[in-house]
């Protein structure tokens, strides 16, 4: 009888999350910043919460936050502005060190990223060994702390390196995954939030373990394909592999406004920011072919429209000229006014691919 194949042996990733990242830095970098809470932002009515330190957390303090809601719960707060030169600087070497490791390393923001470790080039005994050697290098290289999630997919990782938070690591070994998940709260899974949460409670689903009860065929019902991937995150299913280098697939800017602003007015900052969207554009290498401008009514509505052409936009100018057309297509009354608008290019393509010509409009909102 010819002999069975033998399973695939389960990948060994890590998840790395440096610790309240952006602050963490302006207090390494500003000794009397040190033990404060301290509160990335600009200062004004319009502004948000870049990065709050876990001093300024306890007092509700988040990220997204608006900064004056922010400055209500904790007075004290140190508002210190951003600086994104020196933050992408240690990100760099945050990133060197992972590389020491493994060259499969998938970077999400400056702050985190998965690698996969499962043939780590250093030789250490187990990915356990090499996410502990990574957060101690980090530490004696940046003077800078990193939580660590180690488990047997990316789904699983980015769970444990928030389980010790901060300076912490956290292991979820492969025959403890159904043990660990079960009693967790939907809430805890990646793209759960709090809309989808209700509506899983209204259906009696609390736990992780409620969800895994349901059969795949009734959560795709319910929700289409984001119900089958909410059968597998409950069994601890995640085949994603670990993507380095991965090509850009859009790019954006935005602005706040002091004051609200009718639609009409809004195109000397459509223009600006094409300006910067198409500087920032350039450096992918690659053709956009896809406008989008998205715009944030002073009720906090969020719209977008977007239009892919052929041949794509050659210059900023002709960027800012779709950008602006874009508002055309917005159908809310004359009289709404707007607090945010960004341009942004995607459906990134290599140079030499063709797209059918046309146009793409995202549906009303």
């Amino acid at each position: 009888m010819p002999s069975q194949p033998l399973p695939p042996s389960p990948r060994k990733i890590i998840h790395i999350d440096m610790d309240a990242f952006y602050a963490s830095v302006e207090q390494r970098d500003d000794p009397s910043l040190r033990g404060r809470p301290v509160v990335v932002a600009w200062r004004g009515a319009r502004s948000v919460v870049c990065a709050a330190s876990y001093e300024a957390r306890k007092f509700g303090v988040r990220s997204a936050m608006p900064a004056l809601r922010a400055e209500r719960l904790c007075p004290q707060a140190v508002f210190v502005p951003p600086d994104f030169v020196r933050y992408k600087a240690a990100s760099r070497q945050v990133r060197a060190i992972m590389l020491e490791h493994t060259e499969l390393v998938e970077p999400l923001s400056l702050d985190e990223a998965y690698l996969d470790v499962t043939a780590a080039r250093t030789g250490l005994p187990s990915a356990t060994a090499v996410a502990e050697a990574i957060r101690a290098k980090i530490r004696e290289e940046t003077s800078l702390t990193a939580s660590a999630g180690v488990a047997p997919n990316k789904f699983l990782a980015k769970i444990a390196s928030d389980w010790n938070k901060p300076d912490g690591l956290f292991v979820i070994r492969p025959q403890q995954v159904e043990r660990f998940l079960t009693p967790l709260p939907v809430g805890r899974i990646p793209g759960v939030g709090k809309v989808m949460q209700t509506k899983l409670e209204a259906l009696g689903i609390a736990t992780v373990g409620d969800l895994r009860a349901r059969a795949l065929e009734d959560l795709q019902q319910r929700f289409g394909s984001f119900g089958a991937a909410l059968y597998r995150r409950a069994r601890g299913i995640d085949e994603r592999p670990v993507e380095p280098d991965q090509p850009v697939q859009s790019v954006s800017s935005e602005d706040t406004f002091a004051e609200d602003l009718p639609l009409e007015a809004l195109e000397p900052a459509i223009r600006e920011l094409a300006e910067k969207t198409w500087t920032a554009s350039r450096k992918a290498g690659r053709v956009a072919h896809t406008v989008v401008l998205k715009l944030k009514t002073a009720q906090f509505r969020i719209l977008t429209r977007s239009l892919t052409t052929d041949p794509p936009p050659s210059s900023a100018q002709a960027l800012a000229d779709i950008a602006v057309a874009l508002r055309e297509r917005v159908a809310l009354p004359a009289d709404t006014r707007y607090r945010l608008v960004g341009v942004g290019l995607s459906g990134f393509r290599e140079a030499k691919e063709t797209v059918p010509q046309g146009d793409l409009f995202a549906p009303p909102l």
